[in-house]
């Protein structure tokens, strides 16, 4: 599974209050999410953000509570993969949950630049910034991660399964 986009750039510590302000929390319709992602944090990235883009962040991406509308509102205003040097362990689990694809690979974070185009195998872990042309390792994606994110989330999934759908 590959995925191609354009780098929208954050540094440490962006917390799940900055992603989706908790104003926004009375909702879990990821249309209404999308409209207020990063909102706070940087205005103008709901203007900015294309389908397919990227959010690269050097560490502890995702920290703070622990709020599955985090990654619903970045998966819902188009952002294809999330790129960090690290995550907090409840966003990363969240986010694979809702099938919103991350890599872990701080050099690639390290190294970016916004408006770069990079693009992420999440079967190889590979990551090329196209536009600096570096590629980097991140772990790879087990089958059945690339599965659930495959699906669009763990519901999905599930759903598919219970359906006689699933692969397994």
């Amino acid at each position: 599974m590959k995925l191609k986009g354009r780098v929208h750039l954050y540094g440490a510590n962006v917390d799940t209050d900055a992603i989706i302000p908790a104003r926004y929390l009375n909702t879990s319709d990821p249309a209404e999410l999308a409209k207020h992602c990063l909102e706070d944090f940087d205005p103008a990235f709901v203007g900015r953000v294309q389908p397919g883009d990227s959010i690269v962040a050097t560490s502890n991406f995702g920290c703070g509570s622990s709020r599955e509308h985090a990654p619903v509102a970045i998966k819902a205003c188009g952002v294809g993969v999330v790129v960090a040097g690290s995550f907090a362990r409840i966003f990363y689990r969240n986010a694979i949950n809702i099938g919103l694809p991350i890599l872990e690979c701080l050099p690639a974070a390290q190294e970016a630049q916004p408006g770069d185009t990079i693009e992420a195998d999440l079967a190889s872990g590979e990551i090329t910034n196209v536009t600096q042309g570096r590629t980097y390792h991140a772990q790879p994606y087990p089958e059945f991660m690339l599965e659930l994110v495959r699906a669009g989330g763990l519901v999905e999934y599930t759903r598919r399964r219970l359906a006689g759908q699933g692969r397994r």
